[in-house]
């Protein structure tokens, strides 16, 4: 090589360099160093080689990250994410726990002979716990003429917690609770009243406590994008005494909807009628969501919740979502803020406009979707090893490092299919029902086992710990939750591999690193070194080592060299927590073993 530039650009103020790199004395390495701007942004960059003959371009590839490709042509550039100097991590009790999603009509029902409480008017009522759910939709339109409901309530979610307890579970993510008239509560009615379907609010502040003292706090979902049509605010149906948008210019809250023509056309979310759009840069939705004396933040911190759940966070403004952060954190410093986000969110481009969630001035967490489909693609067998860690280091040089250690790994939602449906996806129609089960059950365990080991908050969305809950989009991915089918190995597997997650400081904040990507097998290291944390918090030493092998054929040999690890183990060994604590044997620092298929490890170092 003659010469090698460091071309950089800074999106922000859109100024662009040209850095002169220096061979290190083999001439073999080309190395430099400058100063990322101050103001938090995206920093992009990618390399040109000159050499006597031509010139070349090395940049980030197709795929993410991870090694790069030597091009003739300007490449894809690699990305910084320069975050605001002395951002804070999530609280450690949100990166230290795990979550439990809850959908409440579908979880339980707590009052005596199962009695439903103040069933709205025109729904419908399950006879079975056990049916599936259904639209009632009227011909034609296909609009949601009767809403379903199953009778699940707050009273259950409390009869529940030693349940939850014994799970493990630290923190529940509710499903919006607040008055509306559907079974899923998107539609708000009343932003500061628990639907009378699922018990009042000083239930809910009973519960709080309740759960406060079995060390689970509570994480309600907001929707503050948009409103119920038949609500307080907007009041279509005239429902309400209130004054409402719809009905009246002189409604107090007229300004904060986008009427086109009033009364009857409006913006509404994704063109849903009953979903009309507020307007979150008005100041009298901002004061009664954020900074009133009564606004919906203050209200549900006083009665117990320890964070929030935004709703479609990329059509919440960035000013909104800076200033919800502000009160929120001086109300409580330890309150959460986690945003639904579907894409990398380092990088995320909301109505032409690049958002700033993760440079440390508006969310603590965002739902990690990427991640859920990098650990699919894989144990499917629609991406190997190498492409799979290739996607896992965009994730992970996108990502600050705090937000990388607090995103939500969901093993899914109330948005997504079922992880069990699909985990058995693409399986041959004429497999028996009994290999399909099993096959389905393995490669469960291989997602909890490494759901439950990787960076990130698990957030377990409800009955996906039972083996059994299966359905594809919602509506059939919104089951009740399936008391006395459960599958006891699964649920008591999830149950385990929560126990040592929250048993082990190392499986929570130690240090990430992959290790072998070959094919169907992949390995990662966790570890603490040196009695500090990710977090630079006092740890004990300690080192995880995990295997996963997808293949449902093949055996998968590992041969790994763990000197960097765990040479100073006492005697040469690693044990295994889910085999009886067997001690696994170490000759000179380096593991060979051999695992079955669709088998996964955990091992830790003996120390």
């Amino acid at each position: 090589m003659k010469r090698v530039i460091l071309r950089l650009w800074r999106e922000k103020d859109g100024v662009e360099e040209k850095i002169e790199m220096r061979p290190a004395e083999t001439g073999a390495i080309y190395g430099t160093t400058f100063n990322v701007p101050r103001q938090p942004g995206l920093l992009w960059y990618y390399f040109i080689v000159h050499t006597e003959e031509r010139q070349y371009y090395y940049g980030c590839s197709e795929a993410g990250g991870g090694p790069g490709l030597l091009r003739e042509t300007i490449p894809p550039s690699y990305q910084i994410t320069v975050y605001r100097e002395g951002a804070e991590a999530a609280p450690a009790w949100f990166r230290d726990g795990v979550l439990y999603q809850i959908f409440v009509d579908r979880f339980y029902n707590g009052n005596p002979g199962g009695k439903v409480l103040n069933a709205r008017h025109n729904s419908m009522l399950h006879g079975r716990w056990e049916n599936t759910p259904y639209y009632i939709r009227e011909p034609g339109t296909g609009k949601v003429a009767r809403w379903d409901f199953f009778g699940g309530n707050l009273a259950g979610v409390r009869e529940k917690l030693p349940y939850l307890k014994q799970l493990g579970i630290r923190a529940i993510y509710f499903n919006p609770i607040f008055a509306s008239p559907s079974n899923h509560k998107y539609d708000t009615a009343d932003y500061h009243t628990v639907d009378p379907m699922f018990g009042d609010n000083d239930l809910f502040k009973a519960f709080c406590e309740e759960a406060a003292r079995m060390g689970i706090s509570i994480i309600l979902d907001g929707v503050f994008s948009h409103t119920g049509s038949d609500s307080i605010y907007f009041n279509k149906e005239g429902n309400y005494i209130t004054l409402g948008a719809w009905q009246s210019k002189a409604s107090p809250y007229y300004a904060w909807y986008r009427f086109c023509r009033h009364p009857d056309d409006y913006e509404s979310w994704w063109g849903i009628e009953t979903l009309p759009n507020v307007n979150e840069a008005e100041p009298s939705y901002r004061e009664f969501i954020i900074s009133g004396e009564n606004s919906v933040l203050r209200h549900w911190h006083r009665l117990g919740i320890k964070g929030w759940r935004l709703d479609v966070a990329d059509e919440l403004p960035g000013a909104f979502l800076q200033e919800l952060r502000q009160t929120l954190k001086a109300l409580d410093p330890q309150a959460v803020i986690i945003g639904e986000v579907w894409e990398d969110a380092s990088n995320k481009i909301s109505y032409g406009e690049r958002r700033d969630y993760l440079l440390g001035a508006e969310l603590d967490s965002v739902t990690n979707y990427p991640l859920r489909r990098i650990m699919l693609n894989f144990i499917l067998g629609h991406a190997d090893a190498g492409r799979t860690q290739q996607d896992m280091m965009n994730l992970y040089e996108n990502y600050p490092p705090q937000q990388f250690y607090s995103a939500m790994n969901l093993t899914g939602s109330h948005d997504s299919p079922r992880l069990l449906t699909e985990l058995t996806a693409g399986l041959p129609a004429d497999l028996p029902a009994e290999q399909r089960e099993a096959m389905g059950h393995a490669r469960l365990k291989l997602f909890a086992l490494w759901q439950m080991t990787f960076p990130g908050v698990p957030c377990i969305y409800y009955g996906d710990e039972t083996g059994v809950m299966e359905g594809e989009k919602d509506p059939e991915n919104r089951a009740a939750y399936p008391w006395g089918r459960e599958n006891a190995e699964i649920r008591e597997y999830f149950q385990m591999m929560i126990a040592l997650r929250n048993h082990y400081d190392v499986l929570r904040s130690g240090s990430w690193k992959a290790i072998h990507a070959d094919g169907g097998a992949y390995a990662y290291v966790r570890s603490i070194a040196g009695g500090r944390d990710r977090f630079d918090q006092e740890k004990e030493d300690n080192v995880a080592v995990i295997l996963l092998n997808r293949d449902a054929e093949k055996n998968a040999s590992f041969d790994l060299d763990l000197s960097a690890w765990c040479a100073g183990a006492l005697v040469g060994t690693l044990i295994d927590p889910l085999d009886q604590y067997k001690e696994i044997p170490l000759r000179e620092n380096r593991l060979k073993i051999s695992l079955r298929p669709l088998q996964g490890r955990l091992l830790l170092c003996n120390r």
